[in-house]
């Protein structure tokens, strides 16, 4: 018991304050004589220090704390032949306790009771020739302290609650900031891992490709080398452009502290035509062909349709089992279409059973407002997809003719390119 009462104790300003207050009324009864005698001095003291503890102990239990205050200073002020303030002060600091504490109810409650008290003693306890302790201005002061105490307490609560959802915003802020920065890095993750199935996956896919088939035909002619010969040539020059393509990419990532650029690889559709001369080189039929007039294309867009195709003739070298693959671009007043169809009959990748490159592809096409669809078409596969094109500067201003053959792709040796 006494060391819970050792654990609610608090030494803090309110309770020094009505300490000193207290030692004063204290020290003031020794200079008058107790009409009473010595018990009711020793009992009016005995009042005020438990005036003073329930302030000290006021934290742990409030409302019951008030209650004593006002218990102690409604039997005080009878008793003592000195009216000191001790009580008073008592009182109006727990009432300010209780109101913070939430015990809005109590504390008006014990208002009301105090005020009842105080009445009744000056109108049952006056004195013989009408003569009162506390006059009507008084009593309006009185209660004007009690209820300004349960006010300021209210107040400090509504107050104190308000600092505490703000900070709980500011926290719940910052964990919402942690998890949007999470999620970028893992969308900048999937980003490069993307990019990196971009470049590699092509390459490698015709290196394999090329070195099978000339392995094959090496096998059923032995004395014959040129094939083999032609075909390590294409072997090398493939690597060297995926390795090419593969330093810019991780040239990238290591400049952290600079801007990233748009276009985070050499590759753009000025080099669809390479896309194709390496197709072909593998047996397959290529035609590429362009309708409209190619505006100035983002770079952004211009990668994003190249890695469309590279991806796509990547599917038609590594599954299709096709001999035909048909490139089709088509400019139109604010978009592109992308379109690239085979005559493969072993296409495994279709609506029903979709890939990660294909995923990859639609991912890119809808980070920039495009759409794209892949499926069979019963004589083969096709990938079409729609990218958005900015609107020119100006209507009646034509394109600069540097930007519009940048955005041209070049056309590849032994693939056919056709205009309208």
């Amino acid at each position: 018991m006494f060391a819970s009462c050792a654990q609610a104790f608090r030494w803090d300003r309110p309770a020094q304050l009505a300490g000193l207050v207290t030692l004063g009324d204290v020290a003031a009864s020794f200079l008058v004589a107790e009409e009473g005698g010595w018990s009711a001095a020793f009992g009016s003291r005995c009042l005020l220090v438990l005036g003073w503890l329930a302030v000290a102990l006021r934290h742990r239990r409030p409302v019951p704390c008030a209650a004593a205050a006002l218990a102690a200073g409604t039997a005080f002020y009878p008793m003592a032949s000195v009216d000191g303030v001790s009580p008073v002060l008592h009182f109006v600091i727990v009432l300010y306790t209780a109101a913070r504490a939430g015990h809005l109810v109590a504390a008006v409650a014990l208002v009301a009771a105090s005020m009842l008290l105080i009445g009744w003693g000056e109108f049952s306890l006056a004195h013989e020739d009408g003569r009162r302790e506390v006059d009507n201005m008084a009593l309006i002061l009185i209660s004007g302290w009690f209820l300004s105490a349960v006010s300021f307490g209210h107040a400090a609560r509504i107050r104190q609650a308000y600092v505490r959802e703000v900070e709980e915003r500011v926290r719940a802020a910052e964990r919402e900031r942690d998890v949007r920065a999470r999620q970028s890095a893992i969308e900048e993750r999937l980003r490069i891992a993307r990019e990196l199935h971009d470049v590699l996956g092509h390459s490698i896919s015709l290196i394999n490709v090329r070195a099978a088939a000339a392995v094959h035909r090496s096998a059923k002619r032995p004395g014959e080398t040129e094939e083999l010969v032609d075909a390590l040539e294409a072997v090398r020059a493939t690597s060297k452009d995926a390795l090419r393509e593969l330093r810019a990419t991780l040239g990238v990532l290591r400049q952290v502290d600079e801007e990233a650029p748009t276009d985070p690889a050499p590759a753009g559709l000025e080099r669809i035509g390479e896309l194709a001369d390496r197709a072909a080189a593998t047996g397959l039929d290529v035609r590429c062909r362009t309708t409209g007039e190619p505006p100035p294309v983002p770079p952004q867009i211009s990668l994003a349709a190249y890695r469309i195709v590279q991806e796509s003739l990547t599917n038609v070298t590594r599954h299709a089992r096709a001999t035909r693959a048909d490139i089709r671009l088509a400019f139109a007043p604010g978009e592109l279409r992308v379109d690239v169809t085979d005559d493969g009959r072993g296409a495994g990748c279709g609506p029903g059973v979709p890939g990660s490159g294909i995923a990859g592809m639609r991912e890119r096409a809808r980070a920039l407002g495009g759409e794209l669809t892949a499926a069979s078409t019963g004589s083969g596969f096709r990938v079409a997809a729609r990218l958005p094109l900015p609107p020119p500067a100006g209507a009646a201003e034509p394109a600069a003719p540097d930007a519009a053959d940048a955005a041209r792709p070049a056309r590849a040796p032994g693939a056919t390119l056709t205009r309208p």
